[in-house]
């Protein structure tokens, strides 16, 4: 087998081990490890770090090639994402199927199942919309549900035990 092919064959071969996003977050300047509880964390360059649940299908992009992330997209389970302002520039945004959470310096967890995204911020502030209508602005300890439809978005105070739930099974 010429070299050539065997380093194609080898590219194809290793791409296709990697874990969903990791392909695509080396390519948005991030360095990938694996938490104990088997979680993926990404520290990008730019001031972003995620933390992405065990099996969590998504995809990272960096939409305006500036060699930092600016936007995930996740399907399933759930992410914990903290970018620090000093050093990103512009916005970052979480899209799922039922919400679009975008922010400018801050950490927040953005969980997705059974039609729900749930979105709960730890520090800063989010604005969380669905794709068409209203967005709804939250802080620290709040968190909202949001389903499919075009009913008003409810801001929340999330009790402690949901919160740290959610956080446990990222890590925190």
């Amino acid at each position: 087998m010429p070299a050539f092919s065997r380093s194609l064959f080898s590219a194809v071969l290793i791409i296709g081990l990697l874990p969903e996003g990791a392909a695509n977050a080396q390519s948005a300047g991030c360095a990938i490890s694996r938490a104990t509880n088997g979680n993926q964390v990404f520290r990008c360059s730019g001031g972003v770090s995620i933390t992405a649940e065990r099996g969590a299908s998504f995809r990272l992009t960096d939409r305006n090639r500036d060699g930092s992330p600016d936007s995930l997209s996740l399907r399933s389970k759930a992410v914990l994402v903290d970018v620090d302002s000093a050093q990103h520039r512009g916005g970052f945004q979480v899209v799922t199927p039922q919400a679009i959470a975008a922010v400018r310096g801050t950490q927040w967890a953005v969980d997705v199942k059974s039609g729900t995204t749930s979105v709960l911020v730890t520090r800063g502030r989010v604005g969380v919309r669905r794709p068409a209508g209203a967005a709804v602005v939250l802080g620290p300890g709040e968190g909202v549900d949001v389903e499919q439809g075009t009913d008003p978005l409810t801001v929340r105070t999330w009790p402690g035990e949901r919160a740290a739930a959610l956080l446990a099974r990222l890590g925190q």
